[in-house]
């Protein structure tokens, strides 16, 4: 299985996105070297293809199949793959709050302590349909992590297409998400044109 390993302050640095976007607190000190160099149109393509792939922690090959997904699906194609990215469950439990990273609820969902429909689950790209209910695990609320989580109880801005329990701990997929969902800082168009050349 294939990791990346690269620094993420450094590369939110390089592909000049904000740490908040990926769910870090940190900032750096540093200042962006400036660039004298015009960048091309194919630059500016591959870097929005970075960006999408760094922000939802996903590699080309995977990133290849969920465009051709995409491309397959009836609307804009480019709407289409932020819309699948989006509903990957290790997206889902970070927007739902039980992460403060992508990369945290990718572990999370991982170690099995996630639940879709009532069972266990520890594939982070399995996608989430219409009516899912994606959960804790009754055996791992009473995990260190979760109980904090949960006596913390912030008030989390959770996407319009998902629906919170009360409990905090449960969320249910009300319907997919769309172009106006999508907060990430990605020209979802611009990858369309690189991967059709």
């Amino acid at each position: 299985m294939a990791i990346d390993r690269v620094p993420a302050l450094k590369r939110c640095r390089s592909l000049g996105i904000e740490p908040g976007v990926v769910g870090l607190n940190k900032s750096s000190k540093r200042q962006p070297r400036r660039s004298r160099s015009k960048v091309s149109e194919y630059g500016i393509q591959l870097k929005e293809k970075q960006k999408a792939k760094f922000i939802y922690g996903v590699l080309e090959k995977q990133f290849r199949s969920y465009y051709n997904k995409a491309k397959k699906m009836q609307g804009i194609t480019g709407d289409n793959l932020i819309s699948l990215l989006e509903r990957r469950i290790d997206n889902v439990v970070f927007r739902l709050g039980l992460a403060s990273t992508r990369k945290q609820a990718r572990q999370i969902v991982r170690h099995g302590h996630i639940t879709l429909n009532g069972k266990r689950l520890d594939i982070p790209s399995a996608l989430v349909d219409v009516n899912d209910v994606v959960a804790v695990s009754e055996k791992a609320r009473s995990n260190a992590y979760f109980k904090e989580l949960s006596e913390s109880n912030s008030a989390l801005s959770v996407p319009a297409w998902i629906n919170v329990g009360s409990d905090n701990f449960t969320g249910t997929i009300t319907r997919f998400p769309v172009a106006d969902d999508f907060d990430v800082p990605v020209d979802s168009q611009a990858i369309v044109e690189l991967y059709s050349k």
